[in-house]
């Protein structure tokens, strides 16, 4: 063990004994054994750690949902499976052309470009945030494109199917009056599945015909409801919604059993049997009749940043999407009446 340099030790010893300490070895204490070793006691965290935390990064700084941080966390589980078998094991390994073989590999297994793009994204994330946290240095996703899928538009249903879905359920039963709330208010406000089915009681405000969400993030909205979502929600408030809970107490809007909100995929299901008893051939998702919401409201005359915070959309690139159905369909209105085709 070294003596502590005192201030009356020769300057040229004070001097050797700094060299010692500053170059990164360590002495041993036994006369005959005074090989150096490095001092390996900072080492870079594992590619699971740095995924952790990037994940409670997510989760409690940017307060993403937690169905968006699945989805992120499923893409980098898959990342870190590639990896593994590649015998890639610390982060510094995991460069460009790593990110570029997954992608590959992803690809190779039948995954669409739309799907592989959203990979990467998820990847540059990741990326990204251990850039700002100085465990890397430089991104190695910034030199990678996205793979190009194309347009793909919204999948829109027609005002006439929305009616036809909309008059399906049977409203003289308990879930059928719920079934019929709860595709209006899809409807009428564009909310997403995850928001509708987590609406709780005092989130509806029937007397000032709207609804209060709270979106990806935890973000608040507040959206205006028209007068036919109004009457169908107060109607199945009144005559069913006690039926269904069975003298439960719950506060959430629309209830399954014991009071529990439905599931997404519970609604799902349902939705997809009235679709197919409406005469829809395709198949409809809770996601259609937002997308309906949005296309329908531009095609009417509204300004396309009001729908934008109606959806919820941070970007408005995101809503501009729909402008595209929007010219779709005055183009085939344009092909069918304009005398010069």
């Amino acid at each position: 063990m070294f003596r502590p340099v005192r201030r009356t030790d020769p300057p040229t010893y004070t001097f050797f004994l700094l060299i010692i300490l500053c170059s990164g070895f360590i002495l041993t204490t036994e006369p005959g054994n005074r090989k150096p070793t490095t001092d390996n006691r900072i080492s870079m965290p594992s590619l699971d750690v740095l995924v952790d935390q990037y994940l409670n990064y997510l989760l409690i700084e940017r307060g993403l949902s937690k169905n968006t941080i699945e989805s992120y966390s499923s893409d980098l589980t898959r990342y870190l499976d590639f990896l593994k078998k590649k015998r890639i094991h610390t982060i510094n390994d995991a460069d460009a052309t790593a990110i570029l073989k997954h992608l590959i590999s992803l690809r190779n297994t039948g995954l669409g470009a739309r799907s592989r793009a959203r990979h990467l994204v998820t990847l540059r994330g990741f990326y990204r945030f251990l850039v700002e946290e100085k465990v890397i240095k430089n991104d190695p996703t910034r030199i990678i494109d996205l793979p190009k899928s194309g347009l793909r538009l919204p999948d829109v249903l027609s005002f006439e199917e929305v009616e036809r879905l909309l008059n399906t359920p049977d409203i003289n039963k308990p879930t059928g009056a719920r079934d019929a709330a709860m595709i209006e208010v899809l409807y009428a406000a564009g909310l997403r599945v995850s928001e509708l089915v987590n609406l709780k009681v005092h989130d509806v405000n029937l007397e000032a015909c709207f609804v209060r969400v709270f979106g990806k993030g935890s973000k608040e909205r507040v959206i205006p409801i028209g007068l036919y979502a109004k009457e169908k929600v107060d109607y199945y408030i009144k005559t069913f919604r006690s039926k269904l809970l069975k003298n439960v107490a719950s506060p959430y809007l629309f209830v399954a059993r014991a009071g529990k909100p439905m599931t997404r995929q519970g609604f799902w299901k349902l939705l997809r049997k009235y679709g197919q008893k409406a005469g829809i051939i395709r198949k409809i998702k809770p996601h259609s009749l937002r997308h309906s919401f949005a296309s329908h409201l531009l095609e009417g005359g509204a300004d396309l940043r009001s729908v934008q915070i109606m959806l919820g959309h941070v970007d408005i690139s995101t809503t501009q999407i729909y402008t595209h159905v929007v010219r779709e369909h005055l183009k085939k209105i344009h092909e069918k009446f304009h005398p010069r085709k």
